[in-house]
């Protein structure tokens, strides 16, 4: 399945943009997304495995991903669901348990376009410094690896539903 990705950061700004474009319908797309059993099959690197310890999808409910690479070393993530507008929109909180203290405000929105979707996510960051940190993390590649894997999820997905 092809993607359409770009990932935006202004200089001064704190914010990252990513935009996908998605060849399936909204629905599909948004229930494939905040679906925590589909979820370690696209979320992140391929290289690392991830593990849904916690998804509570609803506004208050929380959330936590663990990844782990080949020599067993763990990578945690967590935040707090603000908003789930299904299939439009999802806010939420995101924190790296390995620099604890740098909560971003993450608004994901799902678009219909002529039957494909387009996935908008901005993240804002507590200040610029954060947001650059997490740039030089290598999070665009990984950004955009885990958006083709989430692409040929869909296709998988679609032809089964």
């Amino acid at each position: 399945m092809n993607t359409e990705f770009k990932l935006t950061a202004e200089p001064g700004k704190q914010e990252i943009v990513i935009t996908c474009v998605l060849d399936a319908p909204r629905d599909l797309v948004f229930k494939t997304y905040i679906d925590p059993n589909l979820l370690p099959q696209w979320w992140g690197p391929e290289y690392l495995t991830t593990f849904v310890e916690k998804n509570e999808g609803k506004p208050g409910g929380t959330w936590r991903y663990i990844q782990k690479d080949s020599d067993n070393i763990e990578f945690a993530f967590h935040g707090v669901f603000h908003e789930i507008d299904s299939p439009k929109q999802i806010v939420q909180t995101f924190e790296f348990e390995g620099t604890p203290g740098h909560v971003l405000l993450e608004t994901i929105t799902f678009e219909e376009q002529n039957g494909k979707t387009k996935i908008t996510d901005q993240s804002v960051f507590q200040c610029i410094e954060d947001r650059d940190g997490m740039l030089g993390s290598g999070m665009e590649a990984g950004a955009s690896e885990a958006m083709s894997r989430f692409a040929e999820l869909l296709e998988k997905v679609g032809k089964s539903g």
